[in-house]
C-alpha cells in the first residue's frame, strides 16, 4: 500500500540518521509483530494503559513483564484515531485461527468451523468423484489427525456449507426488516411515549432527592459549627449523606443508559443492524461477510450446520423488548 515502516518513516519523513540493523533494509517492509501490536494497542481508541512492566525489587533491578489483568487502564484520555467497533472487530478477527494449508491461500472458513461434538476445528480436504470433478469438503480434525474412536467425521461439503449460510444470512436481514417496522410502529405509540415520560418524571425526582441531600448536608455543618451537634454525629450524618447521594447518582445513571439503549434500538443505530443492511442484495459469500457476521459454525454429524451470529445477544433483547411493547 506503500506506507513506510517506521524505520523509513524516521529516514525519510523525519530526515534521521536511523538504521535498524535487526530488520530488512527496506522501508515498506513490515514485520508481522509490529502489525499485531498495532491491531492489539488500544492507545488508538483514545486509552492509556500503564503498568506493563515492573522492576523486580528494590534488590533485584530486572524489569518483568505484568500480568494484563494487572495493567492500568484509563479510557479517552485524547482523541482517537479509530472508533471502538472497529477496534473490537479487529480484536475478534486476532483470534481467529488464519493459518494457510501448502497452497499459501487462506480458506473462507478458516477459524468459523468447529466439530459441534469434539469442538476441535474442522479440516479442509479435496477429492476427485467418478467423473473426474474434484470437490471441497471439510471433516473433524480429531478424526482425522488424532483417531476415529475419538470422534465422528462430521463432513460437509462446501458447496452445501456456502448454500445454507448464505441462505442463512438472507433470512436474518429478512427478519431485521421485519423487526425494524415493528420498532418502527413502536416508537410511534403512546405507551412508547407515556414510558418515556415516566422515565424523565422519575429522574427529575431523582435530582430533587440529590438537591435535598445537599441541603441536608449544609445544614448538618451549620448544626456543628453552632454546637448542636457533636463533630461524631456531623460526620456520621455526612457519610450517610453521601451514601444516599452515591446510590441516586447511580439510579439516575441507569436510567439514561437505559434510555440510550432503547433509543438506539429503536432508531436502528447499532453497529451490527447497520453491518447486515449493508448486505442486503448478497448473492455469494466471501471472506469479509464471514467475519464480519459470523462469531463461529457448529457442523454435526447429519450435515446440519449451527450458524452462531455475531448479534444474536443484541437481536434477543430487541425481540424481549417488543413483546413487551406489545403485551
Amino acid at each position: 500500500m506503500g506506507v513506510l515502516n517506521p524505520t523509513g518513516y524516521k529516514k525519510k519523513r523525519l530526515n534521521q540518521n536511523y538504521n535498524n540493523s535487526q530488520i530488512m533494509q527496506e522501508d515498506y517492509s513490515w514485520c508481522p509483530s509490529t502489525v499485531r501490536n498495532i491491531l492489539k494497542n488500544d492507545i488508538y481508541i483514545g486509552n492509556v494503559t500503564q503498568g506493563k512492566r515492573r522492576v523486580k525489587s528494590y534488590k533485584v533491578h530486572k524489569v518483568e513483564q505484568v500480568p494484563e489483568d494487572e495493567w492500568i487502564t484509563v479510557e479517552n484520555m485524547h482523541e482517537p484515531i479509530v472508533d471502538k467497533e472497529l477496534f473490537e472487530k479487529a480484536q475478534g478477527m486476532r483470534k481467529v485461527d488464519t493459518r494457510v494449508q501448502n497452497s499459501g491461500n487462506l480458506s473462507m472458513w478458516a477459524g468459523i468451523l468447529r466439530c459441534s461434538d469434539c469442538g476441535r476445528a474442522m479440516h479442509k480436504k479435496y477429492c476427485k468423484n467418478k467423473s473426474g470433478t474434484v470437490y471441497e469438503y471439510y471433516i473433524c480434525g480429531t478424526y482425522r489427525k488424532k483417531s476415529n474412536k475419538l470422534c465422528t467425521k462430521h463432513t460437509l461439503k462446501v458447496e452445501e456449507l456456502e448454500k445454507a449460510v448464505l441462505e442463512a444470512i438472507k433470512l436474518h436481514i429478512e427478519l431485521l426488516v421485519d423487526t425494524e417496522k415493528l420498532l418502527e410502529q413502536i416508537n410511534k405509540l403512546d405507551t412508547k411515549k407515556l414510558a418515556n415520560e415516566n422515565m424523565e418524571n422519575i429522574k427529575q425526582a431523582k435530582e430533587k432527592e440529590i438537591e435535598k441531600l445537599n441541603n441536608l448536608k449544609r445544614c448538618l455543618y451549620e448544626d456543628w459549627k453552632n454546637g448542636y451537634i457533636t463533630k461524631e454525629e456531623y460526620l456520621e450524618y455526612k457519610h450517610k449523606y453521601e451514601q444516599d447521594t452515591e446510590k441516586i447518582k447511580e439510579i439516575i445513571s441507569n436510567l439514561d443508559k437505559q434510555k440510550e439503549k432503547q433509543e438506539e434500538m429503536i432508531n436502528g443505530n447499532s453497529l451490527w443492524i447497520e453491518n447486515f443492511k449493508a448486505h442486503k442484495n448478497i448473492t455469494e459469500l466471501d471472506r469479509d461477510i464471514t467475519i464480519e457476521l459470523i462469531d463461529y459454525i457448529e457442523v454435526h454429524e447429519n450435515k446440519r450446520i449451527t450458524i452462531h451470529f455475531k448479534f444474536m445477544n443484541e437481536l434477543n433483547k430487541i425481540l424481549e423488548y417488543i413483546e413487551k411493547e406489545e403485551t
